[in-house]
């Protein structure tokens, strides 16, 4: 099988792109990688998230393969997200961009104000 070419404006690597490249879909890897979830239990780890976009977020990612969704049969249903070792792959290098982005926001953000002002 062929790689891809992210230069390429009609190669699918650019929508697998936005899909990891989303801020909340960063945040649900982070937040699940030491386990299952419930929404809600998500929604309060990523914080400033609504539930609409969460929702949506989830669904996307379900349906890249990123993430499965458990619904088990109790009353009221319970429902659990749990990383796919394809979105457990995906921790080490979004791990890596957290880590620099909080290590360096200082500085973007000096830079950002220099050029406003």
């Amino acid at each position: 099988m062929e790689n891809g070419d992210a230069f390429d404006p009609n190669c699918p690597t650019r929508l697998i792109l936005d899909r990891i490249g989303d801020k909340w879909s960063v945040l649900v890897v982070l937040s699940l990688r030491e386990g299952p979830r419930r929404f809600t239990e998500l929604r309060d780890a990523i914080g400033g998230v609504t539930p609409k976009v969460l929702t949506q977020t989830l669904r996307a990612m379900e349906h890249d393969g990123l993430l499965t969704r458990e619904v088990f049969a109790e009353v009221p249903p319970r429902v659990e997200y749990t990383l796919t070792p394809l979105g457990q792959s995906l921790h080490a290098p979004i791990r890596s961009v957290t880590e620099w982005a909080e290590r360096n926001v200082h500085a973007v953000l000096a830079a950002r104000a220099a050029h406003a002002g």
